[in-house]
This record gives C-alpha cells, structure tokens and sequence, in this order.
C-alpha cells in the first residue's frame, strides 16, 4: 500500500497494483451523496420519520389498550406496545432500505444515468454499490435512531444498551433486505417489477414476520415462509435486545441476515457490472 493525493487534495490509499482503495473511492463519492441527502430530506421526512409514530400510535398504544385488557402479556411482554415497538422499529428500516434499492437505483441506471458517469470515472461497480449502500444505510440508521429515541421515551427498552443493540439490528435487517433487491433493480429491464415486490414481497413480510404477532399464530406453510423472511430474523434480534430476552437463537438470527446481506452483495455487484461493463 502506498499513499498519493486525491482530487481533493487529502492522502488516498492506494494498494500495489496502482488502483485506489475502496475507501479512498467511497470518499470520492461523498460529496455527491451528501448533496442528494441535502436536496431529498424533506420529502422523505414523514416516510422516515412520521409513519413510524403513526404506526406506534395506532398500533401500539390505541389497538394496545384493547389487547391488553382482553389478553395481557403478548409474547412474553409485559404489555402489546412493547411487543409490537421492537417489530415497528425493524419493519421501518427493510421498509427504507428496501425503497432505496428500487427506484433510486433505477433512476442512476436509466434517467439521470449518474451510473454511466461514475463507470466512465476510475470507479469500479463495486465502489458504485458500496457508496449507494453506505447512503442507504445512513438514512436507515438516521431514522430508525429518530424512531428509537420515541421507543426509549415511552420505556419499551429494559436498558440503554438494549436500545443500541435494538438499533444495530434495525440497521442490518435493512441492509439484508436492500441488497438482493438492489441486485434486482440493478438488472431490470423495466421497473414494473417494484410493484410486485411491494405487492407479493414487502406488504407479506410486514404483516406477517412477527411484527404484531407471534409467527406460531400462522397456518404452518406461512409460519415456514415467515422465518425465512429477513424481517422476522430482525424483528426477533430487536425484540428479544429491547425486552433483555437473549437465548442463542439470536446468533442464528446474527447469522441468518448477515449472509443474506454478503450474497446480496455479491449478486448486486455482479448484476451492476453487466449492466455497466459487459
């Protein structure tokens, strides 16, 4: 490894062969993910931010209130709104990080054709996916923080490390989530595809991964599907990190997600590079 000046003017790293680090070409990209947050974040303020509280205003607290008078500790909480906050706070982060893997990537492939600016750049596929990932990410982790500073006001979590660990597993569950459908939207020949995964993919999981109520309520071919969804796996790790209620089910869960998210990546990368090299 060697070091040279990059363009804007700081210490790159660069490996032997004379292609710049991965993290010197993230930061490359910086500046223009930075001015697509500074352009976008007001109008992504109520799907980040306000629809979770709704969520967690309807769900939990009104529908709450009804279910604990007829049947009090749901899923080994100590009341509905606990048990549903951790399932809310994992099902909003697949929710963004499954949208930024769809049109967004769509529009740089095809609309604006930012894609086909940064290839013609010493860029490689794999620096292009990452810095989009890297943004995903951040908004994810932006919001799903916002939401879980509302859970900790309301005392769902039993510690503040809980809190963060609830947090962490928001993030990976979105990053697991946004990888193979970024693979997807990255090959696409047209964008009519999102609908249906919307329709047949992200509503199902939302509804039916845990979220509101324990999978074991569910006929058991849904029961299956459901734990092969990536959602139940988060919405497990964050609830069993919010309510103190770890077993050794939670590294499978670990397991489960972070495999998803390598071979998503691994997909997504490969799918990229035919669409802009090949």
């Amino acid at each position: 490894m060697r070091s040279v000046r990059s363009s804007a003017g700081s210490p790159a790293r660069v490996t032997s062969g004379g292609q710049p680090s991965m993290l010197a070409m993230l930061l490359r990209q910086a500046p223009y993910w930075r001015t697509v947050y500074r352009r976008t974040w007001k109008g992504a303020v109520i799907t980040s931010f306000l629809q979770p509280w709704l969520y967690l205003a309807s769900m939990g607290v009104l529908l709450g209130g009804y279910i604990d008078a007829a049947s009090p500790g749901t899923g080994g909480a100590s009341s509905y709104l606990d048990f549903v906050a951790p399932g809310l706070l994992a099902a909003t982060a697949m929710q963004l990080g499954t949208e930024e893997s769809m049109w967004p990537v769509r529009s740089r492939i095809k609309w604006d054709k930012t894609y086909l600016g940064m290839i013609a750049s010493p860029l490689r596929p794999v620096d292009i996916v990452a810095a989009h990932l890297v943004y995903s990410m951040t908004r994810v982790g932006l919001a799903c923080g916002v939401f879980g500073l509302v859970l900790a006001l309301y005392g769902v979590f039993t510690s503040p490390i809980g809190g963060v660990v609830a947090w962490l597993a928001s993030v990976l569950v979105g990053l697991a989530c946004a990888t193979p459908v970024y693979a997807y939207s990255a090959g696409a020949k047209t964008e009519q595809g999102f609908a249906v995964i919307f329709r047949l993919v992200v509503i199902p999981m939302f509804l039916f991964s845990g979220a509101f109520f324990p999978v074991s309520n569910l006929p058991p071919a849904l029961e299956v599907l459901a734990y092969l969804s990536p959602l139940y796996h988060g919405v497990e790790l964050a609830r069993m990190a919010a309510l103190g209620t770890w077993t050794a089910w939670a590294w499978v869960h670990v397991a489960y997600l972070v495999v998803l998210a390598a071979v998503g990546l691994w997909w997504a990368v490969r799918r990229l590079t035919r669409r802009l090299v090949a």
